[in-house]
């Protein structure tokens, strides 16, 4: 029998482990592009992504974020089919170095645009958590804003949110659950969804809400997402609030 081995130097890596995020921006993903399935982002022309990220999905799964050297890069995200009618988004942003990003995809797969927002993230001191929203719903025609109304609370928590706008963030109870719920700003009243079931079919309303169930520290967005005009809860594109989390 014979043995042979080797020894491992300390700094004759083949590649070292970064540890040193100061450059670096941190950037996420989010997927409300309707009719997509198969979305691949790349940065001055590389891969990024390894699985498709799909409608009403986030790259990196979260809570994450992937690592860009901060400064001017060039982005591209696309369905990489040769069949495929989905529009590519090639554009460009500046990141500056220890922020944090969210890329969201939004409109149609034919017409699919993007919007970069910074993500103020700020760790609380205390038990609670911190929450935004974002209006990505798709109509063809002009839709009123939003509000989104807090059950727990008895009260709104945004107000008047127009498609494609991004709140700030706001301090909210981690101790508890909540319900959230969308609302035509101003009108005091759910939006709701049919939802057709049973032999014979029978038609219920439901509201368009969420559940929240926050963990301590964390920094969420509650997303409104689908298809204004689509209200039945069968369809692949209905009206969602949907919620992910950037830390």
């Amino acid at each position: 029998m014979a043995f042979a081995s080797c020894v491992k130097k300390v700094g004759k890596e083949a590649a070292k482990e970064q540890t040193d995020f100061r450059n670096n921006a941190f950037i996420q993903v989010y997927n409300a592009t309707l009719g997509s399935s198969r979305n691949y982002v790349y940065v001055d022309a590389a891969a990024i992504t390894g699985a498709a990220l799909a409608y009403g999905g986030t790259f990196p799964s979260t809570p994450a974020n992937f690592t860009l050297t901060a400064g001017f890069r060039e982005l591209l995200i696309k369905d990489t089919l040769s069949t495929s009618t989905q529009a590519q988004q090639s554009f460009a942003e500046t990141f500056q170095a220890s922020n944090n990003y969210t890329i969201f995809t939004y409109d149609t797969s034919i017409a699919a645009k993007h919007k970069t927002v910074r993500n103020d993230i700020v760790v609380p001191t205390d038990t609670t958590s911190r929450i935004r929203f974002a209006n990505f719903v798709y109509s063809p025609n002009p839709v009123p804003a939003v509000d989104i109304f807090s059950k727990r609370r008895n009260a709104n928590v945004f107000t008047n949110v127009p498609v494609t706008e991004v709140t700030d963030y706001i301090p909210f109870d981690s101790r508890n659950s909540d319900t959230l719920i969308v609302r035509i700003a101003g009108s005091g009243t759910d939006l709701l969804n049919r939802v057709v079931s049973g032999t014979p079919p029978v038609t219920t309303f439901v509201p368009v809400q969420l559940i929240l169930t926050p963990t301590r520290l964390r920094s969420y967005t509650v997303i409104f997402r689908g298809g204004w005009r689509t209200d039945l809860s069968s369809a692949a594109t209905v009206r969602t609030l949907s919620l992910f989390s950037s830390n």
